[in-house]
């Protein structure tokens, strides 16, 4: 299948860039999957309002729960592509993969509560997946939940929780049952992240900012009214979630377009030598390289586009674009400190830092995206094993 332009969808094109432009609440300050600053929380849960309202957000929903009749997909893979062409906040936490996970395996009174919560903003999401000793390996997790009467005592630790300093619900994986595989035995929960217990700490990171949190949780007892669907299925749930949220496959790809324009820029402002650095034989070629690099991750990105249209998707087609999207990010977030000469080891709030310090702060975040969502080297693992068949690693 090929992604050929229509007229109607370059119209819905033009009327979201402009409903971003002169709607949103300001450009994100840094690069990557950040958490915003406190005080543009109220602006922010008001801009989710907002792109719900104008059913920017939520169009493959069922018609009953706000979304839009017919394949959205499409409509839903431009919006996410503008947001990150303006740098835009789009719908932060991971209220995209709870609400794959209600619509999919939640009750009638899961849905009438929660959906309508996320759509106006009142309910942010965080995700609790991730442990110290289960990252990439997540099925390895082993956060307890026991059953108690009416509720669950959950005990554990989670990390690397995005957002989780400003979420009001936690989208849970905890162990109910250790006697099987570890897969097996794993229940997903809709956690009220203001249950006594629940213990939210910031973490500083080499950025000097705090995206990421971990979660201590002592004796949290959870409503069994709040168990998203079967007790030791979560493992179903949470690959079934995951899979729902599909609609920024190309945003990563514009995002490395924009940075592509703004090296290039860059490369015109400043010197090497006598002229400008654009001018300069070795730099022309390091650009050009991460450029054609660029370009190719984009029309990944497309590809991937095309065949989730198509209904032709391949297990490596989302491992194979993420690491490329994130090795090419790095090269330019590399470049790009490199353009700035010696002023690259400033940083912000230095007098005359390059681009108020957006370089470096990309550059350190870089090596992030090589590791969220499945360190590269695991993915690659991955697209060998389940994509092209070849015997498994000895572990």
């Amino acid at each position: 299948m090929r992604l050929e332009p229509r007229p109607e969808l370059d119209a819905y094109r033009a009327q979201v860039r402009d409903f971003i432009a002169t709607r949103s609440p300001g450009r994100r300050a840094h690069t990557g999957v950040r958490a915003p600053e406190p005080e543009l929380m109220p602006a922010i849960r008001t801009w989710i309002a907002e792109l719900y309202d104008a059913d920017l957000l939520g169009q493959s929903w069922p018609v009953e729960h706000g979304g839009l009749p017919g394949d959205r997909t499409e409509f839903a893979f431009i919006v996410a592509e503008e947001l990150a062409r303006a740098r835009a906040w789009g719908e932060i936490g991971a209220a995209g993969l709870a609400s794959g996970a209600l619509l999919a395996f939640g009750t009638q009174e899961q849905k009438a509560h929660f959906l309508p919560r996320i759509r106006s903003g009142e309910d942010l999401w965080c995700q609790l997946f991730s442990e110290p000793g289960a990252g990439s390996d997540l099925a390895g997790l082993s956060t307890r939940a026991r059953r108690d009467g009416d509720h669950y005592v959950v005990d554990g630790q989670k990390v690397w929780t995005t957002n989780g300093h400003h979420a009001d619900v936690g989208y849970l994986l905890a162990r109910t049952d250790g006697s099987g595989v570890k897969q097996a035995g794993i229940t997903a929960f809709a956690l009220d992240m203001r249950t006594p217990g629940v213990d939210v700490r910031p973490l500083r990171e080499i950025t000097g900012t705090t995206d990421f949190n971990e979660v201590f949780l002592d004796s949290v007892r959870i409503p069994v009214d709040r168990v998203i669907g079967k007790v030791d299925d979560g493992w179903r749930v949470a690959n079934t979630s995951l899979g729902h949220e599909r609609s920024s496959v190309g945003a990563r790809g514009v995002e490395l377009i924009e940075q592509l324009d703004e090296l290039i820029g860059l490369a015109r402002e400043t010197r090497v030598g006598a002229g400008p650095a654009l001018a300069d034989p070795a730099t022309r070629a390091r650009l050009g390289r991460t450029a054609t690099r660029a370009l190719v991750a984009d029309l990944m990105g497309k590809v991937v586009q095309s065949r989730i249209l198509g209904g032709t998707e391949d297990a490596a087609d989302a491992p194979l674009a993420k690491v490329l999207y994130s090795e090419v990010n790095l090269e330019a977030a590399e470049l790009g400190l490199a353009l700035g000469g010696i002023g690259g080891i400033a940083t912000e709030g230095d007098a005359d830092v390059l681009a108020g310090g957006w370089w470096q702060d990309a550059w350190l975040y870089a090596r992030a995206y090589t590791i969220a969502g499945g360190a590269n080297e695991v993915l690659k693992t991955v697209v060998a094993e389940r994509a092209l068949g070849l015997p498994k690693d000895r572990r």
